[in-house]
Order: structure tokens, then sequence, then C-alpha cells
């Protein structure tokens, strides 16, 4: 065979060899990528998806930090975990902003991802805790012709994002993610409807008593004590009759802004009906349940409502106290959380009876 014919074939069976393991390679990243897009789309809650999008990711691309920057000037994704019984401060690695400007130089006007050297002056904030990072990657996470936050990569590897790096993939990435996230905001949004009450923005009474289900079964692990307070507007008709029902409807977002100010993140407050509210206090004896109560019918009491813009009145409350310690061998917590509803039920009726802005613990 002749030399150069030879030499040609040996030429063609090399190239075959780096097409065959460059395709080998490409069908693996494939394949990485298609389970790491899968994470991201089987996340059926917000908290589950911020979780993979920082812990998942990290793990799977092998890098040393990963964070998520969210716009939300509202607070609304805040809330939305707060809702979850998730606080904001559980998930360091999701970074909450009022505004993308200021944060990062690179987030100003971030259409395409931006990979670069890490500079510890830009970089800093978006990377909390992360240390001996040498080169990152800020993915843009689009909706509808903005930018709502971004996705960061950070490795201590100075040569693993570099400007010469193709970035079609994470552009990519950073697409299904902001859509996932938008679709996790939304389907959070709709739980939350179902359980929230509209005026307050507490939660409401079938939440109420599925939290209080669940918080007896934890307490009778932990051989805990569960209260339970029943608040009351005091002559709350005639505010409506007096003053019309937006006026009302002040005095009860006013009163629900005052009890914020008094209660534990851990406790749950909710519009148990009309002018009624209840909060459920885990971890919470009778005698503890019975101080806070009194401080929060002093900070209502202490301040006249504006129920108008020319109306001011003073707003009185009472209050009942029931708690319950299960018993490590009670089977019917259904039938406990009722019994604790109703005895702080009764006891607010009683301080009723007593003649009103006063606090009374069930017997």
């Amino acid at each position: 065979m002749d030399p150069d014919a030879q030499a040609q074939i040996q030429e063609l069976k090399r190239r075959l060899e780096e097409l065959t393991v460059q395709a080998e390679r490409n069908e693996s990243i494939l394949k990485r990528t298609l389970v790491r897009e899968l994470s991201l789309l089987r996340a059926d809650s917000l908290q589950q998806l911020l979780r993979a999008m920082v812990s998942d990711l990290r793990e799977s691309y092998a890098l040393d930090a990963v964070s998520v920057v969210l716009l939300d000037p509202q607070h609304e994704v805040r809330h939305l975990l707060l809702s979850g019984n998730d606080r904001p401060d559980e998930f360091r690695q999701v970074v909450f902003v009022d505004s993308l400007i200021g944060l990062a130089p690179q987030l100003a006007g971030l259409h395409r991802p931006w990979l670069g050297p890490f500079i510890g002056a830009d970089h800093q904030l978006m990377f909390a805790g992360a240390t001996g990072l040498k080169s990152v990657a800020l993915l843009p996470l689009p909706r509808k012709e903005r930018v709502i936050g971004a996705l960061c990569f950070g490795s201590s590897d100075a040569e693993r994002f570099t400007r010469h790096h193709g970035s079609d993939f994470l552009q990519h990435l950073g697409a299904l993610a902001a859509v996932c996230l938008e679709n996790a905001v939304n389907r959070t949004r709709l739980l939350r409807a179902g359980i929230t009450d509209f005026l307050t923005g507490w939660h409401n009474r079938r939440y109420l008593q599925q939290r209080l289900k669940e918080e007896l079964a934890r307490a009778q692990r932990r051989g805990g004590a569960v209260s339970c307070l029943m608040i009351d507007i005091d002559r709350f008709k005639s505010i409506n009759d007096g003053h019309g029902h937006l006026a009302g409807d002040v005095a009860l977002k006013e009163i629900a802004h005052r009890v914020e100010t008094q209660i534990r993140s851990m406790d749950t407050a909710a519009r148990f009906g009309g002018d009624e509210f209840a909060i459920l206090l885990p971890d919470a004896a009778a005698e503890d349940a019975a101080k806070l109560a009194e401080r929060i019918r002093e900070v209502i009491a202490a301040v006249p409502f504006a129920l108008t813009p020319q109306v001011e009145r003073r707003v009185t409350v009472s209050v009942g106290v029931a708690a319950v310690q299960p018993g490590r061998h009670e089977t019917d917590l259904k039938a406990l959380a009722d019994r604790l509803l109703a005895d702080a039920d009764a006891a607010l009726y009683r301080a009723k009876a007593l003649g009103r802005d006063r606090v009374q613990v069930g017997s």
C-alpha cells in the first residue's frame, strides 16, 4: 500500500477515535445536565427548589460554592418561605435583595452569563462565608424581559470559569432555573391563598387546626406543652355600626400588626373567624402563655386606633388562655386539639363576662 495512503488511513483512524471519545464525553455531559435539570423540575415546593438550586447543583458540578441572588423588593418570597414554616435566614446561600444594583457590578444589566476571576470587593456579598474562591460564573435568571436574580457558581480553580469558556449551557440552565422559580412562587401563592386570610395576611382556621395536630404530636414526643390564646375584639360590632366596615377592617389589620410585634417566629397566628384570633404557642406552659396574653392586651389598648382619617378610638381585646401537655400514650390528638381550642374559647368568654379588656386562664 502506498505510504501516503497508509498515513491518511492512520490519520482518519486517529480522528475517528478522537470524535468517538468526544461524542462519549458529550453524551455523558448531556446525561449529567439532564439529571441537574430534572432535580430543579421535580422540586415540588419553593423550599425544595431553593435547596436543589444550592446544594444539588454544588454537588453535581463539584463546586466550592453556589448561591442564589433573588430580587425580592416586596419581601414576598421571604413571606412565602415563612408561610411554609421556614425562616429565610435558614437559606444562608440565598441572598434576598431589594435591588440588584450595588450587590455586584456584573449584576447590573446581566443578560448573559458572566465568567471571570473572583474579586472579593465585588463578589463577597454573593458568597457569604465562602473562602478561597478564584473564579465565578454569574448566571442571570431571566423572566419576561427582566432579570429576577442570578445563580452564582464559585470555584477555587482559577481556570474553572474564564471569559474564554463557552456559556450557552449556563445560559440555558439559568433560564430553566428562572422558570422553575416562577412556577414555585406561583404554586406557593396558590397554596397560601387556601390557608390564608386575605385581610390580615394571617393563616386561617383550617391551617391552624392542621398545625395544632402537628405541634401536639411534637410536644408528645418531647414531653412538652402547647398553649393557645383566643383573642376577641371588645365591642367590635360598634366599630362596624358606628364607622363602617372599612373602619372595622382597619381595626382587624391593626390588631394583627400589634400582635405580630409580640409573638415568636415559631408561633402560629390565625384569624379564627370574624373578629376572633387564635395564637398557637409551641413549647409554652399556661403561665408563659398568660404573660404573653397580658402583653398583647396592653399593647393593643395602649395607643388609640386611627379607624378613619377623622376618627381615633381606643380598642381593647379579651383573651382566653389554655394549655395542654399530651400524655405519652395519648392516641386521639384531634380530640385533644379540639379540647384545647374549646378550653381557650371558654376562657375567652369568661373574660368577656367579667367585664372585657382582660386575660382569663382556663381551668
